[in-house]
């Protein structure tokens, strides 16, 4: 690591701590718990996932994804029962890896994955909008400023992160000047007091746990999908691999050392990671830095942190908003299949209409399998006939969505005394398609007539054999 690569990480990381804050704050209330819960959880995850994490310069801290799963956990119980839930998170996530469940983000289509971007940078552009409120044209002055110094100064120079050069500029003016705008300090109250040891303060029995489990369970997937799906899109944007398994069991570890210390449940965060790449992080010591960093706002730079004015934030929000949303993907829409581009519509109306990524991300998955199912579900024979033996070549996957249509193909009243079924360009994938041969194979036997199965992949024979239908050995 040279020189100039830990200045990189470094800035990067300074950078989001500071974009951090609010966001901490914003996710804390939304779960309904003090704003300390979101920085401290914030702070021990960035911490821990930097060393046990799976993707380097990615970001995991409090989420508002896994924030909305707990509101009704702390409502009805409090807030100690949301740190057992995070412990009890941890635990099935680290088990989850050890599962090697991380292989499964292989199944996301890739029209599902830009749907989960482009609906993300909607709610991360949505989530600003609620500082506009009740500001004055001076708010939209200073987000336009900040957006102004983002874009502009890179062309002058690119030796310092153009996000946290704004962040300082907005925040230099506002305070020098004493212009009264919304500060992070009026999002809620910042203690400058170091997360301790803290045992969650609930019965140790078998109800506790199932209080907890259905929510931990809950946030256990929704954390393990956003943050599978947030270090794909970090893969592609440094073009550098990801350890998926390891990322699993270090969100685990991260999130049960977090309950331990006062803190709410969290996972990977796109919009951080993306401020963290395009800052320059692309090691481990960024993510370090933005939760020591963070750390050292809370505890030192307290008093700064509350004057530093919304709009900057709001204004390096829009940004990543913009950077984070594929607009490619829209002039694509006529150019895609027509399927890819309803799953990528789907998936984005319904993370926007719900707020709840997972539920998006599933309806995606599940409507790419339909569609996929449906594409695969057909069928065809041709046939010919040699001295007396009439052979039907089978075209297309054999599975049950193929089952019904297979068995209308031959003509058994009409085919000679011998026929032949040639699998050479077909696959047999499952009990259904084994149940339709043994059917067809029924009809010509009732008929007084022999049926030869010749051409089944090796993969096909040994589905067939397992399930015990008799395959007259190919002539």
């Amino acid at each position: 690591m040279n020189v100039s690569t830990v200045r990189a990480d470094v800035l990067s990381g300074i950078t989001v701590a500071l974009a951090l804050i609010p966001e901490a704050i914003a996710f804390s209330l939304i779960a309904g718990v003090d704003p300390m819960v979101g920085l401290y959880a914030s702070f021990c995850i960035a911490v821990i996932i930097a060393f046990v994490g799976g993707r380097p310069a990615m970001i995991s801290a409090a989420t508002g994804a896994m924030a909305l799963v707990m509101v009704t956990l702390v409502k009805q119980h409090g807030v100690e029962y949301l740190f057992a839930a995070t412990v009890v998170t941890g635990i099935l996530q680290v088990l989850m890896g050890v599962l090697r469940i991380g292989k499964l983000i292989t199944f996301v289509p890739h029209s599902v994955l830009t749907g989960f971007v482009n609906a993300l940078a909607i709610l991360i552009f949505m989530a600003q909008l609620t500082h506009f409120a009740g500001e004055g044209w001076l708010m939209y002055a200073l987000v336009a400023a900040t957006l102004a110094i983002i874009y502009l100064l890179p062309r002058l120079t690119k030796a310092f992160p153009s996000a946290l050069a704004a962040i300082i500029i907005i925040s230099a003016i506002v305070i020098g000047t004493g212009i009264d705008v919304k500060t992070v300090g009026d999002m809620g109250t910042i203690s400058s007091s170091l997360p301790v040891f803290h045992l969650p303060q609930v019965p140790v029995t078998l109800d506790t746990l199932w209080i907890v489990l259905p929510y931990s369970f809950s946030l256990a997937l929704v954390g393990i999908m956003e943050s599978l799906l947030t270090a794909t899109i970090v893969d592609e944007m440094t073009n550098t691999p990801s350890d998926k398994n390891r990322e699993v069991k270090g969100q685990g570890i991260a999130n049960v050392v977090t309950g331990f210390f006062g803190g709410m449940a969290g996972c990977a965060m796109i919009g951080q990671s993306v401020i963290n790449v395009k800052s320059g992080g692309r090691t481990r010591l960024s993510t370090f830095v933005a939760g020591m960093f963070l750390l050292f706002l809370i505890l030192v730079l307290g008093n700064v942190v509350k004057q530093i004015p919304m709009a900057a934030l709001v204004g390096v929000m829009f940004m990543v908003s913009i950077g984070t949303f594929d607009w490619r993907s829209l002039t694509e829409l006529r150019k895609v299949p027509l399927g890819d581009a309803v799953v990528m519509i789907a998936t984005v109306a319904i993370v926007v209409v719900t707020h709840d990524l997972s539920k998006g991300v599933i309806a995606g998955v599940v409507l790419s399998a339909i569609i996929f199912a449906w594409k695969m579900a057909s069928i065809r024979t041709t046939a010919s006939e040699h001295q007396g033996v009439r052979t039907y070549t089978v075209y297309g996957q054999l599975f049950f969505g193929t089952v019904y249509p297979f068995a209308d193909l031959f003509a058994v009243t009409e085919d000679p005394d011998i026929v032949r079924i040639d699998f050479a360009h077909s696959h047999v994938w499952d009990q259904s398609a084994v149940k339709a041969i043994a059917k067809v194979q029924a009809k010509y036997a009732q008929a007084g007539k022999q049926v030869q199965l010749v051409g089944l992949n090796e993969q096909s024979r040994q589905l067939v054999d397992k399930l015990g239908l008799a395959v007259p050995a190919n002539p």
